[in-house]
Parts: structure tokens; sequence; C-alpha cells
């Protein structure tokens, strides 16, 4: 049973009371009060259909959000999907094209940009060693 139907079935009730709303003062009170009960219920009604509605309009955002992600995130994964763990990326100071800096190019000791060419050495120092957990040897 709804909160309207509670309040028409409390309505009814009262009616069949046959209370004096008019001269008794306890007839206007339960009167009045039924009033406010209806306004209430009416309220309370509308909020919930509100609160159905902006459900269903979230299910359905959350559902463009989903696809949205898949496609941004999907081709990021894509393209990083030849790369191990174990790559940084740096800047070439000369086209400013991103060189992916991984183990293998670490062991080669360079690295070739992919925009302009440039070949550039890698060398790990002991500062950077350090820095990646490992002990230079005395």
């Amino acid at each position: 049973m709804t909160i309207s139907e509670k309040v028409a079935y409390l309505k009814g009730l009262a009616e069949g009371l046959n209370l004096d709303t008019e001269k008794s003062k306890e007839g206007k009170l339960i009167s009045v009060m039924i009033g406010i009960m209806e306004e209430l219920a009416m309220s309370v009604e509308d909020l919930e259909e509100n609160a159905l509605n902006l459900g269903e309009e979230i299910d359905v955002l959350s559902d463009d959000l989903a696809d949205v992600e898949e496609v941004v995130f999907d081709e990021d994964d894509d393209d990083m999907e030849d790369y191990d763990d174990d790559w940084f990326e740096v800047e070439c100071p000369t086209c400013g094209a991103d060189i992916v800096v991984d183990d293998e190019a670490l062991a080669d000791g360079e690295v070739e940009c992919p925009g302009c060419g440039t070949r550039y050495a890698m060398e790990l120092s002991d500062d950077d060693e350090e820095e990646a957990g490992e002990t230079p040897e005395d």
C-alpha cells in the first residue's frame, strides 16, 4: 500500500466518524492534519518518481561512459602491448618525439629516435644504479 493510499484510508476513517470540522477543535485539528498528510504523500511520491527517473538516466550515462572508456583506454593499451613493464619515455632533444627506453635499449647502450633517426648513447651512472636499488661495485 502506498503512502497516498494509507492517507486516503485514514481520511475515509475520519469522515466515517462524522467529526464536526467546523465547531469541534479536535475535528478541525484532525482535518488539517489529514490535509497536510495528503500533501506530504504527494510530495513523497513525486520524489520517488524523480529518483527512479534519475536512476534510469544515470544507468544510460554510465553505459555511455563505459563505451567511451573502452575506446579511450583500449587504444592506449593496444599501443603499449609491445613494450615490457620496464620502460620509460624520454623526449628527443632534436625533434621532440617520444623515445621509448626499455631494458633492451639499456643493454645495447644506445637508442634511436623514431622521429629524426638520431642515435643517443644510454649509460647508467652510479647515481642511476643506486636509485634503481643496485649498489655500485667498489
